[in-house]
């Protein structure tokens, strides 16, 4: 048995959203409306794109995790593995918000979830799902629609920037390297680019 080779499977690669659809989505204010619900839709999808953290993540995210002095996040990821992740100057303002508009709409809560229902309780997956799907489908064509893309889309945006690879692995809370590598197929047209500039008959 020793001698029998298991068969390579070739891996699907990830779907992802294109770099101005995502900003044409998030810039766009029109969009989400001005109380829990619309800054809620926003700081979902700017969590998920900002910071690549999966959906058990996101929904289990505490108040109590985030320090926007330093601008990280601390999430739980699988395994109970802690990991510290950064974020841009902008959710600061978007975050602050948010917990101004919950205060005031929603009340006291008996929990510390940072992102909750419109009645208080702490956020459910088919929620996320049905709001990011709905936001995808009106700026973006790509195939799959889900919190799963949005943390592709982190990952490959952060490749084709020039993020090195083990930095994003530790970013996205992979144990191995092998589950990061994926990634590098979707930086091609950045290869390419660096191709033409460095080749000298190119």
């Amino acid at each position: 048995m020793i001698k029998i080779r298991v068969l390579k499977t070739k891996k699907r690669l990830p779907h992802f959203v294109k770099e101005n659809d995502m900003v044409a989505m998030l810039d766009n204010p029109l969009d989400f409306t001005d109380d829990h619900a619309g800054l809620r839709d926003r700081l979902i999808l700017e969590l998920f794109y900002g910071t690549g953290m999966r959906l058990s993540e996101l929904i289990n995210l505490k108040e109590s995790q985030i320090n926007l002095r330093e601008r990280t996040v601390k999430v739980l990821g699988k395994r109970n593995k802690e990991r510290v992740i950064p974020f841009l100057p902008g959710l600061v303002l978007i975050i602050g918000a948010y917990c101004k508009a919950r205060k005031k709409e929603v009340g006291s809560v008996n929990h510390d979830y940072l992102l909750v229902t419109d009645e208080g309780g702490q956020l459910y997956p088919m929620i996320v799902y049905r709001m990011v799907k709905k936001y995808l489908t009106k700026f973006t064509s790509v195939d799959k629609r889900s919190p799963h893309v949005l943390r592709h889309t982190y990952a490959t945006h952060l490749m084709n920037k020039g993020a090195e690879i083990n930095a994003l692995k530790d970013l996205l809370g992979h144990t191995s390297l092998a589950a990061t590598q994926v990634y590098t197929h979707n930086s091609m047209d950045k290869l390419k680019k660096v191709f033409d500039q460095a080749h000298p008959k190119a």
